[in-house]
Formats: structure tokens, C-alpha cells, sequence
């Protein structure tokens, strides 16, 4: 049996297809200006990909940003639902997901049987997000991926006092014209995310084990910086892009369960 799920973000979508319960593929592909045109490419790929048709799935779930505009779908569910779903799928254990995506984050308090307890979703602004990070990497003048080891490497940081990303676009701008470091600025950068991030953890209520999803996960410097803030270790799945497709794809082999 196949089941789907497919996670419409503002900036990438995901879609995860699970065979017999386990999972057989996983696809990213930038959204773009349609979420309905990113739904029905992506599932254009992933069907020549296993030489299928949208037919021979048996449930299909569409979450994220977009999932109430894709023609495709039984059923659509909330990005907080799909992400704890997704993180306790990977780590039954698990009892706060902080994803960080491209346009917001968030913090999701898991309960023991995977469902979200309580969130805080950051949806209103850029800072400490994907966006960002992409800002400051264009002020800087450096690849978005060399941020997270340049980071690492620093020996200090410059702080970065603010978090909105026009104004916080301003002061890098300045502080490299200033003269310094182009590594402790960056390493200011991840420190700015991570305390962006870490008030909303404290906020809702960090419990351990906690997992760190969405594609800013893949930044290294983000990760130690949050992790120094929060003063715990975070899990951080291979591919932490993917968690909120997961997570659909399970809720709809449960959706056909209860129906058959």
C-alpha cells in the first residue's frame, strides 16, 4: 500500500511516500509563485520517479503553507499536527520539535502519543528564520551553506543587537565597513537566531529529548549556537526537511486505517 504526504511551504515542498509503513522516497523541490502548480509537479516527479500514477496511492495528505490550495489530497492537516507526528515517528521519545523553515519556526510540545500538546509559531516576521539567514548571507557576500562552519570557527562574536532582518541587514552592512571579522559576525548571526528561537522554547516549556527540524536544521552554526542557549542537545534527523511531509504521509495510513 502506498501512502503520501506532501508539505507545501512558502519557500520548498516536500513530499514523502511511505510504502507498506515504511518509508520509499522523499522529494524537495522549490514552491515558487503557485503552491497548487508546486503541488502538482512534485507529484508529477515523484510518479515518473516510481512509475506510478496519482491513482495508485491509496491516501494522500497535504499540509504546510499551501495544502488548502493543491487540487491533490483526501484530506489536509496542519504543519503543527504533521511536524510532531513526523518527529515522534523518528523518535517516539521526543517531546519538543523546533523547526525553523524558510518564512517562520516554530515550537511544538509533543505528547506521548505524538500528537502537539501545546505551540508558538514566529509567522509574522523573517528573523531567525531561513529568509534570514539568506539576507544576511548576501550582505556578507558568502554562500548560505559556508555560514555554518565559519561559525563554528570563530573564535568570538560581534553581537548583533537587532532582530529584525531589514534593520539587522543595516547593522551587518555597517559592521563590516567597520572592520570587523567577517567570522565573528557571523557567528553574532547564529547567536541572534538562536536567541530568537530559544524564547519561544521557553515560552511554550522545553521537555527533552528535543528535535530540530526544517532546512535551517542543516546549518551547523545555528545548531550549536541554539544548543548553548537552551542548554541541552538537540536530535536532528538526516533530513530534517522532510518531518512535516512525514508526518502527513503517516496521518493518512492512519486516515485510511480508520476508514477501512
Amino acid at each position: 500500500m502506498l501512502f503520501a504526504g506532501i508539505d507545501i511551504g512558502s519557500v520548498s515542498t516536500e513530499m514523502v511516500v511511505l510504502k507498506d509503513g515504511l518509508l520509499y522516497t522523499s522529494v524537495m523541490q522549490q514552491t515558487g509563485s503557485s503552491s497548487k502548480t508546486a503541488a502538482e509537479r512534485i507529484v508529477e516527479t515523484v510518479c515518473v520517479q516510481m512509475g506510478l500514477t496519482y491513482g495508485d496511492f491509496n491516501f494522500v495528505v497535504t499540509t504546510g503553507y499551501g495544502r488548502k490550495a493543491a487540487c491533490y489530497g483526501q484530506k489536509n492537516v496542519t504543519e503543527l499536527s504533521c511536524h510532531a507526528r513526523g518527529a515522534w515517528y523518528l523518535n517516539n521519545g521526543v517531546r519538543t520539535v523546533i523547526d525553523i523553515g524558510g518564512q517562520d519556526s516554530k515550537v511544538i510540545r509533543v505528547g506521548k502519543d505524538g500528537k502537539s500538546l501545546d505551540f508558538l509559531m514566529n509567522d509574522k516576521c523573517a528573523a531567525g528564520t531561513g529568509r534570514f539567514l539568506e539576507v544576511m548571507a548576501r550582505a556578507l557576500e558568502m554562500g548560505i551553506e559556508e555560514m555554518g562552519d565559519i561559525a563554528l570557527a570563530a573564535r568570538g562574536s560581534v553581537e548583533i543587537s537587532s532582530m529584525c532582518t531589514v534593520f539587522a541587514e543595516s547593522e551587518v552592512v555597517s559592521l563590516i565597513a567597520e572592520g570587523h571579522p567577517r567570522e565573528l559576525i557571523v557567528s553574532g548571526l547564529m547567536n541572534s537566531i538562536a536567541s530568537r528561537v530559544s524564547g519561544m522554547v521557553h515560552r511554550v516549556g522545553l521537555e527533552n529529548p528535543a528535535m530540530l527540524t526544517g532546512g535551517v536544521a542543516k546549518n551547523r552554526g545555528v545548531v550549536k549556537a541554539l544548543e548553548e542557549k537552551l542548554g541541552t542537545e538537540l536530535l536532528v534527523p538526516e533530513d530534517p526537511q522532510i518531518i512535516g511531509a512525514l508526518g502527513a504521509a503517516l496521518i493518512a495510513m492512519d486516515e485510511y486505517s480508520r476508514a477501512g
